[in-house]
């Protein structure tokens, strides 16, 4: 079975992000050891919970990339308020994962059972809610109106597109533009929040500011992207969680919604597997050859590009430096990922 591995104008090599970010390997243990010190209670099931969605691990892209946006434009990256706030980061990114496995009925998440799974849904519930109270009450702490209104609306878009979600699930005549603005509040606005908070603690510049919003807007996008593919063709132990489940939960993905502009009679499948939630009677082998066959993997592959693109055109507004080539990396990173 082929996998997604979207490149640039020229073959690139696979990165592992434990390459690229030994730049950061000081300012990322720290997190480590703030993410353990924040998700502690004397409450000693939030500390068992805690420990226990730490200790699932995870890329820990988000806090990275608020360092090297930080980094980048001047700042010192180790600073205590970086590394909580880096932190926050990975606090509501796990928080929305925590919940959305509850919606999903995701039974492995990183994996390991999902709290939903391993837990029940009523202390996922609400352990998702304090990581989610938690990250504020931190950010609170900091003092920064600017950075806390990003937050804010940032949870709310988040918030609004898992209820958008919802409202089309079982839907096989989802729009471009439907999964677009689904796509953008539920991924991309999390790496957007992550990088132009990293500018604004270091007292970046508007201009870097805005640039950084806008390289984690197509970054979020490019991840996505490849995230949908992989979820349609990876391996279920590579990938970390069960494979092929966005279709079973009722998901039209970009990948699917390109196969039925180019082929509108393959509807009835695919609707039939999202009413049977099983590939029993439309495999999943069958559907990625006609993905291949359609040369929809290629158009993905160059809507992802088309980001990646623009991401690094952000990025030259940005001091030359070792950090901003890591960022220019990590574009490399999402789209060639294999997890």
């Amino acid at each position: 079975m082929q996998t997604f591995a979207p490149t640039l104008e020229h073959s690139e090599p696979h990165f592992d992000p434990r390459t690229i970010f030994s730049l950061i390997s000081r300012e990322m243990a720290l997190v480590e050891a703030e993410y353990e010190r924040q998700v502690s209670s004397n409450i000693q099931v939030i500390d068992y919970l805690g420990e226990y969605l730490r200790s699932s691990g995870g890329k820990r892209v988000r806090p990275a990339l608020l360092i090297l946006a930080n980094r980048s434009v001047g700042g010192a990256g180790t600073e205590g308020k970086v590394i909580r706030l880096a932190t926050v980061m990975e606090m509501l990114h796990t928080a929305t994962l925590v919940h959305d496995d509850i919606i999903d009925n995701a039974g492995i998440r990183r994996t390991r059972p999902s709290v939903n799974a391993r837990f029940g849904n009523e202390t996922a519930v609400l352990m998702g809610d304090w990581l989610y109270m938690s990250a504020f009450e931190t950010t609170v702490r900091e003092r920064s109106l600017q950075i806390i209104d990003i937050l804010t609306r940032l949870t709310r878009k988040m918030t609004e597109g898992e209820l958008i979600q919802l409202t089309q699930i079982g839907r096989v005549d989802i729009s471009e533009d439907e999964y677009f603005d689904i796509l953008s509040r539920k991924t991309a606005f999390l790496f957007s929040a992550c990088c132009e908070v990293g500018a604004i603690l270091a007292g970046s510049s508007v201009e870097q500011q805005l640039a950084l919003s806008d390289y984690g807007i197509n970054l979020g996008i490019a991840f996505q992207l490849a995230d949908d593919v992989l979820d349609i063709t990876a391996d279920s132990v590579v990938l970390g969680k069960a494979a092929g489940t966005d279709l079973l939960e009722g998901k039209l993905t970009l990948p699917l919604i390109y196969l039925l502009q180019k082929d509108p009679s393959l509807k009835a499948k695919l609707q039939a597997v999202i009413s049977g939630a099983s590939y029993e009677a439309f495999s999943r082998e069958e559907l990625v050859d006609l993905l291949h066959e359609n040369d929809v993997f290629a158009n993905i592959k160059q809507r992802a590009n088309e980001h990646v693109a623009l991401a690094r055109k952000s990025l030259a507004v940005l001091p030359d430096s070792e950090y901003r080539s890591c960022l220019d990396d990590v574009l490399t990173f999402v789209t060639s990922r294999r997890s």
